[in-house]
């Protein structure tokens, strides 16, 4: 138990980290594009709204962010371009990743420990497990690659 403990103390201090830099650099962005040639493009109306909504009502999904998987970036960055105000995105940020470190330490140390024992008593299995999952990744990507080569032709052929 205290593995676990351990390991979830040290991916919460990680995601704090990454999480809040990428906030960061997403804060710097978003007053950088406020001074540059495109404040008047997000100074209209509409985008305003959307700022405003983002500072009021961003911290939920912020928070439920650290439970997917490559989303979370993009809502830090943006919490920080649309300047959140830090006393809705740290409480956020808090608890997605305390969230995030113990759903990795639990799971994560449990789907380790379980390789770790696969490949000690038969290893030809755990080659085989290990391989089917790298196949499997492998084939998610060929498909949403080709999909999105498939959607920018129909895309292009739309707009021809």
């Amino acid at each position: 138990m205290d593995k676990v403990v351990l390991t979830a103390a040290g991916l919460y201090v990680i995601v704090l980290l990454r999480a809040g830099g990428t906030f960061a650099v997403g804060w710097l962005a978003g007053a950088g594009a406020r001074r540059g040639r495109f404040a008047e493009r997000i100074s209209t109306t509409k985008f305003r709204r959307a700022e405003r909504a983002i500072q009021r009502w961003g911290a939920p999904v912020v928070a439920v962010s650290f439970l997917t998987v490559g989303f979370q970036t993009a809502a830090n960055f943006l919490a920080g371009s649309m300047h959140m105000p830090l006393s809705r995105y740290l409480p956020a940020l808090f608890v997605g990743g305390a969230g995030w470190a113990l759903v990795y330490a639990t799971a994560g140390i449990g789907a380790l420990e379980l390789l770790a024992r696969l490949f000690a008593e038969q290893t030809a299995l755990g080659v085989g497990a290990v391989t089917a999952l790298l196949l499997a990744v492998c084939g998610v990507v060929v498909y949403r690659r080709r999909n999105a080569t498939s959607a920018h032709r129909d895309t292009v052929a739309d707009e021809a």
